[in-house]
């Protein structure tokens, strides 16, 4: 479902009076004075990948400066809006600003770290390690609530007894921000004051806070997710992507199917993601072409080098199916696997990371992406049987994943082609 992000209200006068603005043509961006928004203009300028994107974007830039002169000036309250307004006219996804105080921020941070290393030392000493104290959730404000979106398989939230779904009151008796509530509590406990049904009363759960790193909890989370569901006489497996920006999740990936999901009768993939990364062949473990490839030494060790899922399959996907996961979706679907849920996010471009001065990050789309000679941005993958998810006060509650298991069981049962194999 879709959510819309409520602006603080002086912040959206002031977009909206640039908004009524009349543009300016300029053949470069203007410029506010402002290093942070300057910065942000001029990387835009220099990387972004459609040319003829560019003379909105200036038009905005213009419209800003001309209309809010709190910009120039680095009103903190005001910044960060700017810059999402300017950015927004380029109309695209993968570019976008995130500060610290935004989970975003240290998950994107970890994926784009490689290309970030000039400054990462100094932005998390002395190693350059991204992590953050926290309890293993995604969360989305809804008006002046907040709600979750994600627990991650395996996590302190996830161990403690969160669900997607539940309404965050406030953690420690103040109000909820998703990094700030648990700043500096690693190894600690959070009272995380939730409330769990619409009617429902609201109560605390104890919930560890921890350090973490967002590699480490996305491939952490992979595996937790493996289970085998009994359902209808059948064993169901389920595995979860939470993202593929990591190398280790295709040895995860391989672990699960030819460890606890190896007796399962079939497999429902959720590819209901954070992030995507997944490479172009990532589809081949599950319906390619490729043999399983095993190495036995003479010590009798074995090494997996490639495992290929050969039983039936079905997909979850939803707006959280992003950039290479909407790839991967896609091909599953050219190749006979039923794809549950809902129409993926449309977000397919290459993005790149860059530091802004005030160690905030700017994603900017700098090439195009085709697929199969056509584009996925704007237009994503749609689900094969559409299955709408209201997660808000969902108690437990998945849909979705409910009507997978019931699909892969009728496949099951009825003996249903499954995905084409060469």
């Amino acid at each position: 479902m879709q959510i819309t992000i409520i602006r603080h209200s002086a912040v959206a006068a002031a977009i909206a009076l640039a908004l009524a603005a009349t543009p300016a043509v300029a053949e470069t961006a203007a410029r506010s004075g402002n290093p942070i928004f300057d910065r942000a203009t001029d990387l835009v300028e220099e990387n972004f990948y459609a040319k003829e994107k560019l003379p909105a974007f200036r038009d905005a830039v213009a419209v800003m400066i001309a209309n809010v002169p709190d910009v120039g000036a680095g009103d903190p309250a005001v910044l960060g809006d700017a810059i999402d307004f300017v950015l927004a006219s380029l109309d695209v996804s993968h570019t976008g600003r995130f500060a610290p105080e935004e989970l975003a921020y240290y998950e994107l941070v970890d994926v784009f770290r490689y290309g970030l290393r000039e400054r990462i030392r100094q932005i998390f000493p002395p190693d350059g390690d991204v992590t953050y104290a926290g309890i293993g959730i995604a969360s989305v404000a809804d008006g002046d609530r907040v709600f979750i979106t994600d627990v991650y398989d395996g996590g302190p939230a996830d161990r403690a007894g969160l669900l997607v779904g539940d309404e965050i009151l406030a953690v420690d008796d103040e109000p909820f921000a998703e990094i700030g509530s648990f700043r500096n509590k690693a190894g600690r406990s959070a009272a995380v004051s939730i409330r769990r049904t619409a009617d429902g009363a609201p109560f605390d759960i104890s919930v560890p806070v921890e350090k973490l790193s967002p590699a480490d909890t996305f491939v952490s989370a992979i595996a937790g997710s493996a289970e085998v569901i009994e359902h209808d006489g059948y064993g169901i497996g389920y595995l979860r992507l939470w993202a593929y920006t990591e190398r280790a999740v295709e040895g995860v990936i391989e672990e699960a199917l030819t460890g606890p999901l190896a007796e399962a009768d079939g497999l429902v993939l959720d590819l209901r993601s954070r992030w995507g990364g997944a490479p172009g062949d990532a589809a081949d473990t599950f319906v390619g072409g490729s043999p399983e490839m095993t190495m036995v030494f003479r010590d009798d060790k074995i090494d997996l080098i490639h495992a290929r899922w050969r039983k039936p399959i079905v997909a979850i996907i939803d707006e959280g199916t992003r950039s290479g996961m909407e790839i991967l979706a896609y091909a599953l679907k050219e190749n006979g696997v039923t794809l549950i849920g809902e129409p993926t996010a449309a977000d397919v471009l290459a993005g790149r990371a860059f530091w802004l001065p005030d160690g905030s990050l700017l994603e900017i789309a700098v090439a195009d992406v085709f697929v199969d000679g056509g584009r996925l941005e704007d237009v994503g993958v749609q689900p094969d049987i559409a299955v709408p998810f209201d997660f808000r006060h969902a108690a437990g509650a998945d849909p979705q994943r409910d009507a997978a298991i019931e699909e892969l069981s009728r496949h099951l049962a009825t003996g249903f082609p499954g995905p084409r194999t060469p």
